[in-house]
């Protein structure tokens, strides 16, 4: 069902201003390295299509058909033999996976050497209830240590870890899930003051990871 989720919600990401675009995205793309990348989850496409410009021959891969991505799977099931490709990319997507333990080591069996990951930095119970109840789909975010402990197991030497706030207007973020009405006003209070004018400001952590 949450590919369907997905693919319903296609165009709305891959028109996202928030996703497009940002200083997270081109910290990302600066530290790729190598000449093939596989985006992971690339959802709307924005880090596969700034790797191209970057010079990079990107394969993407998504479990939603709606994606439009090269390959269609699960960053859990990665369809391409050990070390297939120099640098790995999966923006915003892990607080999804069903076991990113096991999403993690996909990333790291099929990279020759990096594995770039960002996602949603874990805040509290609160936020996380906040984004279970914007978006089902939400699995659950993590915090610094606990992104250490999945580079470390899935065999990657953490080289790099950046945190950046990223800002969007709170209604579009909302509207972009599906969620409206009083479950919107319930979001906007579990989120308390990290909404204020009008926009949501959150925290994404930024890995990068070598093999050993």
């Amino acid at each position: 069902m949450s590919a369907d989720v997905w693919s319903g919600r296609a165009d709305a990401y891959r028109g996202a201003a928030d996703q497009q675009a940002g200083d997270d995205l081109e910290l990302l793309v600066s530290w790729a390295e190598g000449r093939t990348a596989l985006d992971v989850a690339t959802g709307g496409g924005h880090t596969a299509g700034r790797l191209r410009e970057a010079g990079f021959d990107v394969v993407t891969l998504d479990p939603a058909p709606g994606m439009r991505a090269d390959v269609l799977a699960r960053a859990e099931d990665i369809p391409f033999a050990d070390g297939s490709f120099d640098v790995i990319t999966c923006r915003i997507a892990p607080h999804h996976f069903e076991d990113v333990g096991v999403a993690v080591a996909e990333l790291a069996r099929v990279s020759r050497d990096l594995v770039l990951v960002e996602d949603t930095l874990y805040e509290d119970e609160r936020v996380e209830e906040a984004e279970r109840l914007r978006d089902p789909t939400h699995v659950r975010s993590y915090s610094e240590e606990e992104w250490r402990g999945l580079f470390d197991a899935a065999g990657l030497t953490v080289e790099e870890i950046r945190v950046v706030e990223k800002s969007r207007p709170v209604d579009t973020w909302l509207e972009r899930a599906g969620c409206t009405g009083a479950e919107a006003e319930r979001v906007k209070e579990l989120l308390g003051d990290r909404v204020a004018g009008g926009e949501y400001v959150d925290r994404k952590i930024l890995l990068r990871g070598r093999k050993r």
